[in-house]
């Protein structure tokens, strides 16, 4: 079976790392290279970079947080925000990244996905799908949550694996932040219904939490902030405790 990844998400404004409730109320979190190798240092398995005001404010993300990354981490990294051309990715690889997220420019136009995929290879190109809840559906946004696309959630993770994605990094905007527990309903149902590996965002505060979204949930990795960036636990600390659960993980080496 394989290890199910521990995944910190560092969510990028204006240079600094900062955390919100269900998409707003930022407050700042650190300095991101800071951060990075704190993360890099507690056994996490990969991080996330986003750059969330990039696709609402129009304006492209800064290059060169790939090529300062790359010199200090040992650990497979995403960035994603902003990122909106084949140019931009090919940009971002060659600068360090070992994968982009798109969101807003893959809604936009989905042979982006393909374009990428063919170029980069799948394993490259992921797909940040940012979803609300709608009765009995969840609705998919775009520009960092501030857009709704009356896409449907279920189809769009399956339209994005068949386009080529390598991966979906899922955050319910309900949850995100509060620390609640993640939305496992859809969670579980985009992992069982797609090939590739379903990362669940937004909500974890526990233990329990993340080991429901990797049980019940079924996803292969779970990504989180608040809890990491303000200390209530480490990745090694939540790794301890998953595997003591039955949970593959990859463990600190020297603990392996």
């Amino acid at each position: 079976m394989l290890a199910k990844r521990i995944i910190p998400c560092l969510d990028i404004k204006e240079g600094r790392v900062v955390k919100g409730v269900s998409f707003l109320g930022l407050r700042d979190a650190g300095d991101p290279l800071e951060l990075a190798q704190r993360y890099n240092e507690d056994s996490a398995d990969e991080l996330v970079f986003l750059d969330i005001t990039a696709s609402h404010e129009h304006r492209g993300l800064t290059f060169d947080l790939a090529a300062r990354l790359a010199r200090v981490l040992f650990i497979p990294f995403t960035i994603g925000g902003g990122i909106a051309s084949i140019e931009e990715i090919h940009r971002i690889v060659t600068a360090g990244a070992d994968k982009v997220s798109l969101n807003t420019a893959a809604l936009a136009d989905p042979d982006l996905i393909g374009e990428g995929a063919e170029r980069f290879g799948s394993q490259c190109i992921v797909i940040a799908i940012d979803v609300k809840r709608r009765g009995d559906r969840w609705e998919v946004f775009s520009h960092g949550g501030r857009r709704p696309t009356g896409r449907d959630a279920v189809a769009w993770a399956l339209e994005a694996e068949r386009r080529g994605a390598g991966e979906i990094l899922l955050t319910s905007m309900d949850q995100d932040g509060r620390q609640e527990g993640f939305d496992l309903e859809i969670t579980s149902r985009i992992s069982t219904r797609v090939n590739i590996p379903v990362i669940a965002s937004g909500g974890g505060g526990t233990t329990d939490h993340f080991y429901d979204a990797l049980t019940r949930g079924h996803a292969d990795a779970v990504l989180a902030a608040s809890v990491f960036h303000y200390g209530q636990t480490t990745v090694s600390g939540l790794k301890r405790a998953l595997h003591a659960r039955g949970v593959p993980v990859r463990l600190p080496r020297e603990e392996a």
